[in-house]
C-alpha cells in the first residue's frame, strides 16, 4: 500500500490567493506522482464538491476533497498559506489547507487513514505542529502519523477573573467590582451514602456527502464537546470505510440523539422515540457544544421523536457474523422490500383500470396513439397502460435490489439487467430471484480480486458493471434461463388448476405464514408468492392474491375487536393500540397487531394464525379472487365474490378475537389476593367470594 502523503505532496510556501488556485497546486502535485489521470476531470469534481457545501471549517482549515474516477488512489496533499484562502469558514480565512483524493471505489484501509487525519484536525496540538513546521518530510509524516506532535508547555500562570467567569459561563466582573457569584459547577458526585447519578448519555450520528472528512471531524468535535460537558457520547460514523452500528443496547440505553449529517441516515428508526437534535454534519463540527445542550433541554422537557416503526427482519442488512441462510434471507428480504412499492403501484393502476373499463381494456390501444379526453375507457386505458409499465419493474427491481444486498451498489447493475432478462426468457419471479443471486455472487467475488492502483478509480464505473453484467447476461441466457422458465410455467399451471381441498389447504397455508411473524420474513414470503402470480395473471394466482390479502387483514382487525369485547384483559396502551389497529387491519397492515404481540406473543400469534388460516381457506373455497396487490376494504370493488371475501374476513376474525380472549381469560388466577377483591386492570379476573 502506497504512503497516502509524502513530501512531494507537501507545499509549506503556498502562493495560490483562491481556493481554486490553491485546489489546482495541489492537484498538480497529485498528477506529478501519478496519484490523478486527469488534471481538468478531477479538478471539476473537486468543484462539484465545493458547490455543495462549503469546506472551510473554524481555526484556519480547509479540506476540498471529493471521489472521483480520476483517481488512482487514495492521496492527500497539504499546502500552508502565509496570506490565507477563503474557504468559506465563518472566522474566516483558511491557513492549513488538506485536498483529500478518494477514487470511485474507495479503499478502506486508506479511508480508515484519512478518518483518522480527520479527527486529528480537531486537535490544537495536531494543527499547531502543522503551522510550526520547517521541513516537507517532517510533515508529511506528522500526517501520516509517523511522528507525533510536541505538546505545549503547560501554562503556568494563573487566569484572570475575567477567563475564570467566562468559563464558568458567567460574566467577568466590572474594573473595581466584586467578583459575580456563580452556581457551582455540576459534578458527578452524590452526598454521602447515596449512590453516585449516572451520567446523560447521547448516541450520535454523523455522516457527510464524500464521507470523508466532515463525517469523523464531526464525530471527534461531539466526543470531546461530551467530555467537557461531562456527557457521554457515543458516535456512529457513516462514512467511506463503511459503518460500525452502536451497540443495539448503548442506543436504547441513551436519554438523546444527536443526527449531524448531510445525507440520509441508514437505519435511522434505530434512534426513535428519544429526545433528537437533527442539523448539518458542518453544525456538528462547529456547534457541537450547543447541540448536546439542545438535546439536553429536549430531555428535560420530554419532547422525544416520532416512535420508530416495527422493523421486520427484511429491514436489516446481513452481519458478516451471520449464518449463510440468515444471510440469504435477509438478501432475498431486501429485495422484496424495494420491489413493495412498485408492486402497489402498477398492481392498484392496472386494478383501476379493470375497475372502470372492464376486462377487456387490456387490448386497448395505446393511449399514445388514441386518446379520447371525454371516454371513460380512454382513462381507464391510460391508468392500465401506466400500471402495466410500473409493474414490469417487479422482476427487474427484485433482482436488483437482491444483488444490492449482498454487494451495495456495485451490484445494482447486473442485478437490473439478469432481471430484464428473466422477463425476456419468460422465467419471472423465479428468474429474478436467480437473477439477483447470480449478480451479487459474481461482483462480491469481481471485488476480491486484487487489482493495481492505476485502474481502482475505474473499477466501480466500468470494470464491475462490464464483467458482471456479462457474465450474469451468459448465465441467464444460456444456462438458466429456460429451466426457470420451465420451472415457473410448472408453477403457474398448478396454481391455475388449483381446486377443491387442494386449494383450501393452499389457502390455509398461506393465511397462517401471513398471521406468524405479522410482516416478518415468513409474512413477506408469502406475499412475495400471491405477489409474483400476479405478474403472470390466471384464475388461480387471483384466488392467491386474494387469500393472502384477506389473511393478512385479520390479526390488527381481531386485536382491536377484543380489545373493545373484554377490554378489561388488555392494558390502556393496548387499548389505545386497538383504536388504530381497526384503520390498519383494513388497509391491509398486518403489522398493526405486533404492539399486541409483542406483549403476549405465546397468546396473541396462535390467535392471529388461527383465524389467518380460517380466512385463507374460507377465501379458496369461495373462489374469490383479487388483481389488486394491496389495498384491503378499500378495493373491494376490484374483489370477485366481495360478499363472500368479507365474510371470510369476517370469520377469521372472529375465530382470532375468541381464542385471545380465552387464552388471556385462562391466565393464572392470583392466590394471594383476599376473597372479593378485584383484579389488577388488564387482568380481566376477579377472585370469587
Amino acid at each position: 500500500m502506497s504512503e497516502l502523503i509524502t513530501a512531494e505532496l507537501v507545499d509549506l510556501d503556498l502562493s495560490a490567493e483562491t481556493k481554486d488556485a490553491a485546489a489546482r497546486a495541489l492537484a498538480e502535485r497529485m498528477v506529478a506522482a501519478g496519484r490523478v489521470t486527469d488534471l481538468a476531470g478531477f479538478l471539476a469534481d473537486v468543484a462539484a464538491r465545493e458547490a455543495q457545501m462549503p469546506t472551510g471549517l473554524d481555526g484556519g482549515i480547509g479540506i476540498p476533497h471529493c471521489r472521483s474516477t480520476h483517481v488512482t488512489e487514495p492521496t492527500l496533499a497539504f499546502g500552508r498559506s502565509a496570506a490565507g484562502i477563503d474557504f468559506g469558514a465563518p472566522d474566516g480565512p483558511a491557513d492549513l489547507i488538506f485536498l483529500i483524493a478518494a477514487p470511485a471505489g474507495g479503499d478502506a484501509d486508506h479511508l480508515s487513514i484519512l478518518s483518522t487525519l480527520a479527527r486529528q484536525l480537531m486537535d490544537e496540538t495536531f494543527t499547531g505542529a502543522l503551522r510550526s513546521a520547517t521541513e516537507s518530510e517532517r510533515t508529511a509524516a506528522l500526517i501520516r502519523g509517523d511522528e507525533a506532535p510536541a505538546e505545549p508547555a503547560p501554562q503556568q500562570t494563573e487566569p484572570e477573573p475575567a477567563a475564570k467567569a467566562a468559563e464558568a459561563g458567567g460574566e467577568a466582573p466590572a474594573p473595581g467590582e466584586a467578583p459575580v457569584p456563580q452556581p457551582p459547577a455540576k459534578t458527578s458526585a452524590a452526598p454521602a451514602g447515596q449512590p453516585t447519578p449516572a451520567p446523560f448519555r447521547i448516541v450520535a450520528v454523523t455522516s457527510c456527502p464524500t464521507g470523508i472528512a466532515h463525517t469523523y471531524m464531526a464525530a471527534e468535535s461531539l466526543e470531546q464537546a461530551g467530555k467537557a460537558a461531562g456527557v457521554e457520547v457515543a458516535v456512529e460514523t457513516q462514512g467511506s470505510a463503511g459503518f460500525q452500528r452502536l451497540d443495539p443496547q448503548l442506543v436504547a440505553d441513551a436519554d438523546g440523539v444527536i443526527f449531524a449529517h448531510d445525507v440520509e441516515v441508514r437505519d435511522k428508526e434505530r434512534f426513535a422515540g428519544k429526545p433528537t437534535v437533527d442539523v448539518g454534519v458542518k453544525a456538528g463540527i462547529g456547534r457541537a457544544a450547543e447541540l448536546i445542550a439542545e438535546v439536553r433541554r429536549k430531555a428535560a422537557h420530554g419532547e422525544v421523536s416520532a416512535p420508530a416503526r416495527a422493523a421486520a427482519p427484511m429491514d436489516k442488512d446481513a452481519e458478516p457474523g451471520d449464518g449463510f441462510a440468515t444471510r440469504l434471507r435477509k438478501w432475498l428480504m431486501t429485495g422484496v422490500s424495494y420491489m413493495v412499492p412498485f408492486v402497489a403501484a402498477g398492481g392498484l393502476l392496472i386494478a383501476l383500470g379493470f375497475a372502470i373499463g372492464g376486462y377487456t381494456i387490456n387490448k386497448a390501444p395505446s393511449v399514445a396513439d388514441h386518446f379520447l379526453w371525454t371516454e371513460s375507457t380512454s382513462w381507464a386505458a391510460l391508468l392500465f397502460q401506466i400500471g402495466t409499465v410500473a409493474f414490469g419493474f417487479l422482476v427487474p427491481v427484485l433482482a436488483g435490489f437482491i444483488a444490492y444486498g449482498m454487494a451495495d451498489r456495485p451490484g445494482l447493475v447486473p442485478g437490473f439487467v439478469g432481471g430484464a432478462i428473466a422477463l425476456t426468457v419468460n422465467a419471472g419471479f423465479l428468474g429474478g430471484l436467480i437473477a439477483g443471486l447470480l449478480a451479487g455472487a459474481v461482483v462480491t467475488a469481481i471485488q476480491r480480486v486484487r487489482i493495481p492502483g492505476p485502474l481502482r478509480g475505474i473499477m466501480p464505473v466500468v470494470v464491475i458493471p462490464l464483467l458482471s453484467s456479462a457474465v450474469v447476461g451468459f448465465l441467464m441466457f444460456l444456462v438458466v434461463g429456460k429451466p426457470i422458465a420451465a420451472l415457473q410455467k410448472g408453477l403457474t399451471d398448478w396454481l391455475s388448476g388449483l381446486t377443491g381441498a387442494n386449494a383450501v389447504i393452499l389457502g390455509a397455508l398461506l393465511g397462517l405464514m401471513m398471521c406468524f411473524d405479522l410482516g416478518g420474513p415468513l409474512n413477506k414470503v408469502a406475499y412475495a408468492f400471491a405477489v409474483g402470480g400476479l405478474a403472470n395473471p390466471n384464475a388461480g394466482s387471483l384466488k392467491v392474491m386474494a387469500a393472502v390479502m384477506a389473511a393478512g387483514m385479520v390479526p390488527p382487525l381481531a386485536m382491536a375487536l377484543a380489545t373493545i369485547v373484554r377490554g378489561r384483559l388488555f392494558t390502556k396502551a393496548e387499548r389505545e393500540n386497538g383504536k388504530a389497529a381497526w384503520v390498519l387491519g383494513a388497509s391491509f397492515i398486518t403489522e398493526g397487531a405486533i404492539p399486541f404481540a409483542a406483549a403476549d406473543p405465546l397468546r396473541v400469534i396462535p390467535s392471529a394464525m388461527a383465524g389467518g388460516a380460517v380466512t385463507g381457506a374460507l377465501s379458496m373455497a369461495f373462489g374469490c379472487t383479487l388483481r389488486a396487490p394491496h389495498g384491503g376494504i378499500f378495493v373491494v370493488p376490484l374483489i370477485g365474490q366481495p360478499l363472500l371475501y368479507l365474510l371470510a374476513v369476517a370469520a377469521g376474525t372472529g375465530v382470532s378475537t375468541a381464542l385471545v380472549i380465552l387464552l388471556k381469560g385462562l391466565r393464572k388466577r392470583p392466590q394471594s389476593r383476599p376473597a372479593g377483591s378485584p383484579a389488577p386492570e388488564g387482568t380481566g379476573v376477579t377472585v370469587a367470594a
